[in-house]
């Protein structure tokens, strides 16, 4: 089958374990339905918190990749799953997580990422995707692996 065909699950991931998770699922979930898996990641510039600026990164999009590929290789190691693809994108978490889901078979988050407060359920990003996107949302709630099930 042509990759462009392929069922396309998109993850987001930011780092958090509910991020690693997701990933998890979502390699469970390619493998089933035969989709490959785009983790992304999505930043964007604060001008500033409270009343300092915060300081720039030099590269944002370079570094902010790097550390995507070093969170992949973290969750699954040499055995990434065939498919998978990384992509850093700038601007709204939950928008650019909708915007993907035009194209997607399914979007895959973690429920709570960083910069959760304690006491939510669910994340503010997990929460605006699974209101807007158009596709499927799994909102991965467990920090562990998914159970792996062999078919019978």
């Amino acid at each position: 089958m042509n990759q462009d065909a392929k069922a396309k699950i998109v993850v987001g991931v930011d780092g958090s374990d509910g991020s690693r998770s997701a990933l998890r699922w979502a390699a469970l979930f390619a493998g089933v339905m035969d989709a490959r898996i785009d983790a992304v990641t999505v930043w964007e510039f604060v001008s500033s918190f409270g009343w300092s600026a915060l300081p720039p990164l030099s590269q944002p999009h370079e570094e902010i990749e790097k550390k995507l590929q070093q969170i992949v290789d973290d969750v699954f190691g040499p055995d990434r799953p065939a498919g998978l693809e990384t992509h850093v994108y700038e601007g709204s978490a939950a928008s650019t997580l909708v915007t993907l889901g035009e194209h997607a078979t399914m979007i895959v988050v973690g429920s709570r990422g960083h910069g959760q407060f304690a006491g939510l359920l669910l994340g503010s990003v997990s929460a605006r995707v699974a209101e807007h996107a158009p596709c499927p949302v799994v909102v991965v709630h467990s920090d562990g692996p998914p159970e792996m099930v062999k078919p019978s």
